[in-house]
């Protein structure tokens, strides 16, 4: 008996490992995408925002606002910076379509708008096909199967958003403009502005069109309330025809991150990998120096039998695969490398002292809200941030998030990027370097590294050498990526859910704590076995989400979640 029950402990182990070098091979990233941000001309904050992304030439092309260019990538890790030329850059919200094997740019609103194309889009050289029939706010362009186009546009918290058809050649308008849809707070919880969808006077932006066509449906997809909350995502209409009339999807919104270390996941673009994969690049929200400061994330996505749409943000800034498992790999991307960092002791060599506005206190770079951050007195070589993680555990990856505090750079790229090293220790004393960018300055803000090999440690320190732009050494998050040892949370029990009888957009969830778990994610919809949205819970067991759709049913449950694994949740609740 005991030697059977030892052979099933080593054949538990050998998996494990396997399960982990399995991982480490594979390419993986981590939300925010690692790619250059800009900083803007209007503040001292860096941004990059409403993408549109397309597969051509077996290659992904990366267009955002207000940047100056474009970015390209073989793989959807590494990504290089293209310079745009012959179109208006510091333009927002860029739509991008392939005509023929060629590129198509359609700006918005301002000088110089209009369409532009290329055939080398690495050259950076566009030229301009058209100018606009009237003016364009976040226009997004889509050709259908039978060669017909199409724009979809604008942004405002009053007109709705409407369609036309172009000639493929001029991008002049062939047929008449048609109204198709304004937000309806009153019905959707989702769209009613504010961080928690608490602004209830205020009406919604809606805005950031893109079409995609499944199955021989027309996926007509929105961003609201606003690019500013946490609340930013996308919803989505339906139809038979790419003019309409449309549907709403009562399970809107499909793309939605409110919660977890950085947020929103709104004006988006849905595109297909070369292996027919969806993806869905979105807008993330930092909104703290300008309510332009934002990112862009990128979520698995797929399509349900029934035809639902649904982007997978679960756990959407942990490590996941560069290239999904299978047609059904965006259900579970994620690599398994549970955080190990969040709330843990932390030390530095220095901390700035707080302003009017906020503190810079070491713990704010471990409390996974990308809203603070620490920052040294300094931006001095040998400034240092210190992490214990309190157990000997399995370190996989790395994401270094600098804040760019007191950097004096505005409107451009800086010329080079943060130097520093990183090491890790079991006892505190003696430190080995796991890694090292002491010279290569990559400008690089959201600077993800996932190791070679996996190594075992207990504590972690990052050393600053080189302070870009004048600023402090300065993390938004020093977040560290592995295993833990011990086991999973145990279940989450005694779910509760009771609805808002003045509002039924509310619903107030709550359950019993549950021993060893670091925090809590809630997971609902519409149906059983359809719960991708969620909410991450940190130091409370109770949450009230402002996010529904009135009319429906919703499902919720519980997962915990600590540095070893995930508990998914076994208690349903309906709530009618």
């Amino acid at each position: 008996m005991k030697k059977i029950t030892g052979f099933i402990i080593c054949l538990i182990f050998f998996a494990g490992m396997f399960e982990s070098v399995h991982a480490q091979s594979a390419k993986t990233f981590c939300n925010p995408v690692d790619i250059r941000y800009m900083f803007q001309p209007d503040g001292k904050y860096r941004s990059a925002a409403d993408p549109a992304m397309v597969f051509y030439k077996n290659k992904y092309w990366l267009f955002v606002s207000k940047n100056d260019g474009y970015y390209v990538s073989d793989d959807l890790v590494k990504w290089k910076y293209i310079k745009g030329q012959g179109y208006p850059t510091e333009i927002f919200a860029p739509a991008v379509v392939v005509i023929h094997d060629k590129l198509y740019l359609t700006t918005g609103g301002g000088e110089g708008a209009g369409t532009f194309t290329t055939d080398n889009p690495a050259s950076g050289i566009w030229t301009r096909v058209s100018n606009p029939d009237r003016g364009l706010a976040d226009p997004a362009t889509f050709l259908d199967d039978d060669g017909k186009l199409y724009l979809y546009d604008d942004c405002s918290d009053k007109n709705p958003i409407r369609v036309t058809q172009l000639d493929t050649t001029t991008f002049h308008s062939v047929s008449p403009v048609v109204d198709l849809f304004k937000g309806n707070p009153a019905m959707h919880g989702w769209e009613v502005p504010g961080d928690s969808s608490e602004l209830k006077n205020n009406a919604p932006w809606v805005e950031g069109s893109w079409m995609n066509k499944i199955n021989g449906k027309y996926y007509l997809q929105y961003a609201a309330p606003g690019t500013q909350y946490k609340t930013y995502g996308d919803g989505v209409y339906v139809s038979d025809k790419p003019e309409g009339p449309f549907t709403y999807a009562p399970y809107s919104p499909f793309s939605f991150k409110p919660t977890g270390f950085v947020t929103g996941t709104g004006h988006s673009s849905t595109f297909k990998d070369r292996s027919n994969n969806y993806w869905h690049v979105s807008t993330l929200s930092i909104s703290v120096r300008h309510m332009f400061e934002r990112r862009v994330g990128l979520f698995p996505t797929g399509v349900l039998d029934d035809g639902q749409l649904v982007c997978n943000t679960y756990l959407g800034d942990y490590p996941q695969y560069a290239e999904m498992k299978g047609e059904n790999g965006w259900k579970n991307n994620l690599t398994g490398w549970m955080l190990l960092s969040y709330d843990k002791p932390a030390k530095a060599s220095s901390v700035l002292g707080k302003n009017d506005k906020q503190n810079f206190e070491v713990s704010n770079a471990f409390d996974e809200n990308i809203r603070t951050w620490w920052s040294a007195k300094s931006g001095k070589s040998g400034e240092w941030l210190e992490v214990d993680l309190q157990k000997q555990c399995r370190i996989n990856a790395i994401q270094v998030n600098f804040a760019d505090e007191d950097d004096t750079m505005q409107n451009g790229f800086i010329k080079d990027g943060y130097g520093y090293y990183v090491l890790t220790s079991s006892d505190g004393k003696t430190w080995t370097k796991i890694i090292d960018h002491r010279k290569d300055f990559r400008d690089a803000p959201h600077n993800y590294t996932q190791l070679n090999k996996p190594v075992t440690a207990r504590y972690v320190k990052i050393i600053n050498t080189y302070t870009p732009a004048g600023g402090k050494f300065s993390l938004y998050g020093f977040r560290i990526f592995g295993k833990a040892p011990g086991k999973n949370p145990e279940v989450v029990k005694n779910v509760v859910a009771k609805l808002n009888p003045k509002d039924k957009r509310e619903v107030t969830v709550s359950w019993k704590p549950v021993s060893d778990a670091d925090f809590y994610i809630i997971r609902y919809g519409i149906a059983p076995g359809k719960l991708w949205s969620n909410y991450q819970v940190y130091k409370t067991t109770s949450y009230t989400i402002r996010s529904l759709n009135i009319g429906m049913p919703y499902y919720f449950t519980v997962d915990a979640v600590n540095g070893h694994g995930i508990t998914k949740g076994q208690n349903l609740i309906r709530l009618r």
